[in-house]
């Protein structure tokens, strides 16, 4: 049976605001429905659009976000708890910096904010189950990225030890939203333990291959970190479950590489960019995603260090658009063909 990637449809985090229209439900998805988006995805953090402990406890609040959405010709795709998963799992390296995701009780108390965050993430579940959403896009968190170049040798069994405890920390998260009937889809990203393929299979496999651990597919950072991101829709496919349609170049120079020597994104070898600015090939990502038979949706993630984000964002509703195939239901060539006849068959093949 044909299916269709659904579409376009925006991650809403990087355009909430404290001004109009990008400071409340009503306006933020009316202002995204007046592009031509179809859906919204949508930051649980956020208050000023979304109160995640009342999406959890109240369907009648859930059935009223998702009213005023349809009015204003949108759906929520999904939640995004990005900043809560990446809260799951911290190297201490990174307290300080982190405790800016977390309110500001919990600064300075790791244990406490790793449990506000599995918390966050339980509500998530459901709050999406109440939503009827089969997906939610995250972060894993980190124990080992600060170990990620073998420089000085690293300990024997220390990535092993950090895989085993970023699954004991998830499962009993992934049971919860098994029980909500939704998926969780990791975004693979530098900085998270999961950045690649390989680190994918190591958490899965470290997790007994939970039917819930699955990929928010998202080929700009794949493209920066110079990884085949066609190849990796082949081996994934099955994993993949959620799609942020984001742009990236890479112009590797004589001072910078894949590192990108510190520097601000303007100045980064490698960089975000509008849909279109890039050089990601997504005429070859839809065609891969329609040929494995991806029916989730294409949302765009705005991040650019050049583009103003309310052009970025008119302009990728469309790009969106034309990039999504209608699959077919029948072979080009049927015209040719005739009816079986088991006898010619084995004549044209020499079996007579």
């Amino acid at each position: 049976m044909a299916s269709n990637i659904k579409g376009p449809a925006i991650f809403l985090a990087q355009f909430a605001g404290d001004a109009a229209p990008f400071n409340s439900w009503a306006s933020i998805t009316r202002w995204a429905g007046s592009l031509g988006y179809r859906g919204v995805q949508v930051p649980s953090w956020d208050r000023r659009l979304f109160d995640l402990e009342q999406a959890a406890t109240s369907k009648t609040y859930c059935d009223e976000l998702k009213g005023v959405a349809s009015e204003n010709g949108v759906e929520i795709t999904e939640l995004s708890t990005h900043l809560q998963g990446q809260l799951v799992a911290v190297n201490p390296a990174y307290d300080a910096a982190f405790d800016a995701f977390a309110p500001p009780e919990v600064h300075g108390k790791p244990k406490e904010r790793q449990k506000w965050a599995v918390g966050q993430m339980l509500l998530a579940a459901k709050a999406s189950q109440n939503l009827g959403l089969s997906a939610c896009v995250s972060f894993p968190g980190a124990l080992a990225w600060p170990f990620v170049y073998p420089w000085p040798q690293r300990p024997q069994g220390l990535i092993e030890t950090a895989f085993a405890e970023l699954a004991k920390r998830w499962k009993p998260v992934l049971n919860a939203y098994d029980e909500a009937g939704c998926d969780v889809c990791f975004e693979i990203h530098p900085g998270e333990d999961v950045f690649d393929g390989t680190t994918f299979e190591m958490f899965l496999d470290a997790l007994k291959g939970h039917t819930r651990c699955n990929i928010n597919y998202d080929p700009s950072h794949f493209l920066l970190m110079q990884l085949d991101y066609l190849a990796f829709i082949d081996i994934y496919h099955e994993r993949i479950k959620a799609f942020h349609v984001k742009d990236a170049e890479f112009n590797p120079t004589g001072r910078q590489g894949v590192y990108s020597g510190y520097q601000p994104w303007i100045n980064r070898a490698g960089r975000f960019r509008s849909l279109g600015d890039g050089q990601v090939d997504f005429a070859a990502i839809f065609s891969r995603l329609a040929a494995h038979g991806y029916d989730s949706w294409a949302v765009l993630e705005w991040e650019c260090c050049l583009k103003h984000p309310e052009d970025g964002a008119a302009e990728g509703a469309p790009f969106i658009a034309n990039h999504i195939i209608r699959v077919t239901e029948k072979a080009f060539d049927d015209f040719a063909g005739g009816t079986v006849d088991k006898k010619q068959i084995r004549r044209l093949l020499g079996l007579q």
